[in-house]
């Protein structure tokens, strides 16, 4: 019970050292070892810096180097230098006026993050913070606004989206065995909700300015659209390297490198000044996130905490399908991770299913959207993470927004279930 409590405690200073602007990883870490000492009823003090280096670089199981960790770290840093490296030359500046040509009334505020969320990696809602950033000032709503609406569009196609790690993972042999596009079809609700409630908060943020009568819409011009092609560039990467067994964190990294080496061309920058402008875009911040996030997450698992808080809720005079709803949720919540929390609450739930009067594929769906809206409002989800530190704001601001938009999405494709799902 002692880890239990010190997950409460961790995640306490977690938020309250994010909200004092200090760096997320090293607050992770941080919480890493309250857990850690918390748990050593159930672990050896040893554990605790064992499983920092399985999160990082070693597999004691399999006595192997493993680069995973390190490869997600440089892939975090390249998003970031290419989002700074479109930012300074221009180039979204570029991509901007030629969106807005095509989508009025602000709807480039809901596009560009939907097209960079094409992209499935961990901070992706990084690349269009600039972008938000920009055009936002254009209709004077305020930085709490702008990351409610980049993080949101950013997720929108998540429950919908066959290449995404957990999406994949869910359906793979170990837990649903089923066919990814059935999972596809089963979510449109949630997809079709999501639409709606970003649709509603752009055009509501837009009406609470009253400065923001538009002009007359200008010319169409398409040049500027060729500046999609450096972040369409990883999907396709991601496509073909799959093909030949490349890992996919490796895949996206390849493809980012390249459409820095496009964005050069595209830019027509000189030599020099480009890679000027990379060394004055490189951090640290970001790979110690990602090392924070990954360590947390293995100390979290090790230490016992998610089988005690499944079995809380296991125990809880509730009926099945809400216990089925919540665990998943919780531990989206708890990791900020959507693969995360599928792993972890799947065989948590199972033992529920048979009692539950819903099929497998309903079933399926259910956890899924339940960890994905978890993951969503996570105060550590990274993408909320990077969004509000880009631009001056937290996470805690989005609330008031998030919280009901999320249990809306739930809401409804709960009801979709039990209308069309039910044994």
């Amino acid at each position: 019970m002692l880890n239990l409590i010190g997950v409460f405690i961790a995640f306490a200073v977690i938020i309250f050292l994010i909200r004092k602007k200090y760096n997320f990883g090293l607050s992770l870490i941080l919480g890493s070892i309250i857990v850690g000492l918390f748990s050593l009823q159930k672990i050896n003090l040893f554990d605790i810096p064992k499983a920092m280096i399985e999160a990082s670089f070693y597999s004691f199981k399999t006595n192997e180097i493993t680069t995973y960790t390190i490869e997600l770290a440089i892939l975090m840093t390249v998003i970031f230098v290419l989002a700074k490296l479109m930012q300074e030359t221009g180039a979204i500046s570029k991509l901007i006026n030629s969106l807005r040509t095509i989508f009025s009334k602000g709807g480039t505020l809901g596009v560009i993050p939907a097209v960079y969320g094409l992209m499935p990696v961990p901070g992706g809602a990084l690349f269009s913070a600039p972008s938000i950033d920009e055009e936002g000032n254009k209709f004077c709503i305020d930085n709490n606004q702008k990351n409610f609406l980049n993080v949101w569009f950013r997720h929108i196609w998540f429950p919908i989206y066959p290449i995404s790690s957990a999406m994949i993972l869910i359906c793979s042999t170990t837990f649903s065995d089923l066919d990814i596009y059935q999972l596809v079809l089963i979510n449109f609700p949630a997809f079709f909700a999501s639409i709606i409630i970003g649709i509603f908060y752009l055009k509501k943020f837009i009406k609470e300015n009253n400065n923001n009568k538009e002009k007359k819409k200008p010319k169409k011009d398409f040049s500027g659209l060729i500046y999609l092609l450096p972040p369409i560039i990883p999907l396709f990467s991601y496509g073909i390297l799959q093909i030949f067994g490349v890992p996919q964190v490796r895949s996206f990294l390849i493809g980012m490198i390249f459409s820095i080496i496009v964005l050069y061309f595209l830019t027509r920058k000189d030599s020099k000044e480009f890679i000027e402008k990379i060394k004055k875009s490189l951090t640290w911040k970001l790979a110690m996130a990602i090392f924070g996030i990954m360590i947390f997450r293995e100390i979290f698992e090790v230490s016992g905490a998610a089988k005690i808080i499944g079995d809380i809720i296991g125990g809880l005079p509730f009926p099945s399908i809400i216990i089925i709803i919540l665990i998943p949720f919780v531990l989206g919540l708890l990791t900020g991770y959507n693969l995360g929390a599928v792993v972890l609450s799947y065989p948590l739930v199972e033992p529920f299913f048979s009692l539950s009067g819903i099929n497998i594929l309903g079933l399926t769906s259910i956890i899924f959207i339940s960890s994905l809206v978890g993951y969503l409002i996570s105060p550590i989800h990274l993408c909320n993470v990077l969004s509000s530190d880009y631009l001056k704001t937290d996470t805690t601001r989005m609330y008031k927004m998030y919280i009901p938009s999320g249990l809306f999405i739930l809401f409804v494709q709960t009801i979709f279930i039990f209308l069309f799902y039910h044994i």
